[in-house]
């Protein structure tokens, strides 16, 4: 089943050409990276998904509805589906964690104690209940995003936006915060679109997955022999076109002066 759809999108601002002609799909309980170097309109796609921008040409869909050119209004029920993950996490600076992850589930009028059980079951899988009390300004910037992410699950969306969610994490960090996207992936069935410029995250995301132990703890366990990731495919865009869409290991297969360029460069890095 598609979930998302980019059909032939095109948008400029002024005389810059962001997309030109961009189509993929995107599976139920798949994982698309979107890679490219900045500016490159990784991050603009996600809007669009969104409706946040509207496209100059071409057509978006999730579940097969056109979302393209829906107005704010019709565009409520599609944006339900969704959360989106930003680099700067956008908490609620004067709410506490728990507050902050519990603010969408009191605006959609859930009773409170369906709020304490999901809140503290999010707490749980971010492993951040030892600072569900605390206030955003006095967590670490990886913190932050791993509460930006308890808080986008919350609700049960559909389908996670990850907008370049690593950049500027320790290494540590930027792991535990693909960890979290991989069980989201394999243990919840979540759609994703996962943006970066970052291959070191490529390579985690492509050659790990997440199942439950005996004991219903997670396990992230690397592919082997006998596993082989199916759920997690890639797209590299360069110049506004698509210039890859498939598996990591076509990518790092291919011969194409670009991706070979951009690989060597990532792993010189």
């Amino acid at each position: 089943m598609v979930k998302i759809e980019f059909r032939d999108v095109k948008l400029s601002f002024g005389s810059k050409v962001v997309l030109d002609g961009v189509s993929f799909t995107v599976k139920k309980g798949e994982m698309k990276v979107i890679l490219g170097q900045s500016g490159s309109g990784k991050s603009t796609m996600l809007r669009l998904l969104l409706g946040l921008l509207k496209p100059d040409a071409g057509r978006i869909f999730v579940d097969g509805e056109e979302v393209s050119y829906k107005t704010e209004e019709e565009l409520v029920d599609v944006r339900r589906k969704m959360s989106i993950i930003f680099q700067e996490g956008a908490l609620f600076d004067s709410l506490s964690v728990f507050e902050n992850i519990a603010y969408r589930p009191r605006d959609l009028g859930w009773d409170e104690d369906r709020i304490e059980s999901r809140v503290r079951e999010v707490l749980d899988f971010a492993g951040l209940g030892d600072v569900a009390d605390q206030l955003p300004e006095s967590l670490s910037g990886g913190t932050r995003r791993l509460v930006a992410i308890a808080r986008a699950i919350v609700d049960y969306p559909e389908i996670i936006l990850f907008d370049e969610p690593t950049v500027g994490l320790d290494p540590p960090t930027a792991r535990k915060l693909c960890e979290a996207a991989i069980r989201l992936r394999d243990l919840d069935n979540v759609t994703s679109m996962f943006v970066t410029h970052r291959l070191v995250d490529v390579k985690f995301l492509s050659s790990n997955y997440a199942i439950r132990g005996k004991d219903k703890q997670t396990l992230i366990l690397p592919e082997d022999h006998q596993v082989c990731l199916v759920n997690t495919n890639f797209v590299v865009i360069n110049e506004g076109k698509v210039v890859f869409n498939g598996t990591d290991e076509q990518l790092w297969a291919s011969q194409d002066k670009f991706l070979r360029s951009f690989v060597q460069e990532d792993e010189e890095l």
